[in-house]
């Protein structure tokens, strides 16, 4: 697999989206990326659709495509293959697909594309690691303030009880 092309992962980061709760590519999109049409890409996976459980791959509901599909502006012309709901595939779903899709190309995309899926798992955990972080220092910050807070209290008592002390006698020479 020495001449296999290479895609932008620029271009397989946009086609990732977030269904359901979860990291989903579409069919047209994965698609276009093994350089398939779509209508044989979707026949493949209906071929083998024990491979693809409801973890791994669903369908979009019509309300789900219809929300979906307002998001993006598309011509009558170029209706982009969205005239029928399209399967979403995880990213076990994907990685699915190099079982039922043979070619290198498509060998080559897929990892390519779980590749991209485990670099965005990584940034995810590293920001949800630096949130935790950055909540224990707020605590510590937060539980400093009120010693501190508490400091300032007794420092005020003491002032309150120097003024309200009486008043000593100026020992020396009176004018």
């Amino acid at each position: 697999m020495r001449n296999e092309i290479s895609i932008s992962d620029v271009i397989i980061t946009n086609n990732i989206y977030f269904i359901r709760g979860q990291k989903v590519m579409l069919d047209r999109d994965l698609a276009k990326l093994y350089n398939v049409e779509t209508k044989v890409f979707k026949q493949a996976v209906r071929r083998n659709i024990k491979r693809f459980p409801k973890d791994f791959m669903f369908e979009l509901t019509k309300e789900e495509f219809k929300n979906w599909r307002s998001q993006f502006v598309t011509s009558k012309n170029d209706r982009k293959g969205l005239r029928y709901t399209p399967f979403a595939f995880t990213e076990h779903g994907i990685a699915m697909l190099s079982s039922v899709l043979k070619s290198d190309k498509a060998i080559s995309v897929n990892i390519q594309i779980i590749r991209i899926f485990i670099k965005i798992r990584v940034v995810l955990t590293d920001s949800l690691q630096l949130q935790q972080e950055i909540e224990k220092v707020k605590r510590k910050l937060s539980n400093q303030n009120k010693n501190i807070e508490l400091i300032f209290d007794y420092l005020d008592q003491l002032l309150d009880k120097k003024s309200n002390q009486i008043r000593r006698t100026k020992i020396g020479y009176k004018k």
